[in-house]
C-alpha cells in the first residue's frame, strides 16, 4: 500500500461518522479489512469508506449484517465498488424494501383497528377476538403476524385472559 493511500483508524473514524469500535466489529466480522504496520497499528485502504458508506446505507434500509456480508462478499475486497457494483447491489435490496413498505403501510391502516390482536381497544377486542381465541395461534400480535381473525385453530382462551 502506498502511504498516501492508507488511513489509520482514528482517520476512517472521522472521515465515516462512526465510532473506531464499531470498525474494530466491522473488521472482526470480515466487512472491512485492514493491514497491520511493524507497531501492529491498524491501516486501512482509502476504499474502506465507500465499503463503510454502503454498509450504513445498508443498515438504514434496514438490512441485517448478516445480509450486508453476503452482498459485500460478491465484490472485490481490493477496490473501491464502482457504479456498477452499487447498481447491482442495491437491485438486491429493493424487494426486501417493497415489501417492508407494504408490511408498514398494513401496519399504518390497521393501527385504529386493532394492533393484535394485541388491539388498543378492551372493547373492541371483544367485537374482534373475543376471550382472546387468537392467543391459540401463538405468541405475539397474532393478527399483525397475518393471521386471519376469522380463522382460529384452537378454543379460545379463558375469557378474560389476554397476551396479544
Amino acid at each position: 500500500m502506498n502511504k498516501d493511500d492508507v488511513l489509520t483508524i482514528g482517520e476512517v473514524a472521522a472521515r465515516s461518522g462512526l465510532e473506531t469500535s464499531a470498525i474494530r466489529y466491522y473488521e472482526s466480522i470480515g466487512l472491512i479489512a485492514s493491514q497491520r504496520t511493524d507497531a501492529n497499528h491498524r491501516r486501512y485502504s482509502r476504499h474502506v469508506l465507500r465499503r463503510l458508506a454502503y454498509i450504513r446505507a445498508a443498515q438504514r434500509v434496514g438490512l441485517t449484517l448478516e445480509d450486508i456480508t453476503a452482498s459485500l462478499s460478491s465484490l472485490p475486497a481490493d477496490r473501491a465498488p464502482n457504479k456498477a457494483d452499487w447498481a447491482k447491489l442495491s437491485r438486491t435490496w429493493r424487494r426486501g424494501l417493497d415489501e417492508r413498505i407494504a408490511e408498514l403501510e398494513a401496519l399504518r391502516d390497521d393501527l385504529t383497528g386493532c394492533i393484535g390482536c394485541g388491539c388498543l381497544s378492551l372493547a373492541t377486542c371483544r367485537l374482534y377476538n373475543p376471550g382472546d381465541a387468537a392467543a391459540a395461534n401463538g405468541d405475539g400480535a397474532r393478527f399483525l403476524l397475518g393471521d386471519d381473525p376469522d380463522q382460529f385453530v384452537g378454543p379460545p382462551v379463558a375469557p378474560g385472559r389476554h397476551r396479544g
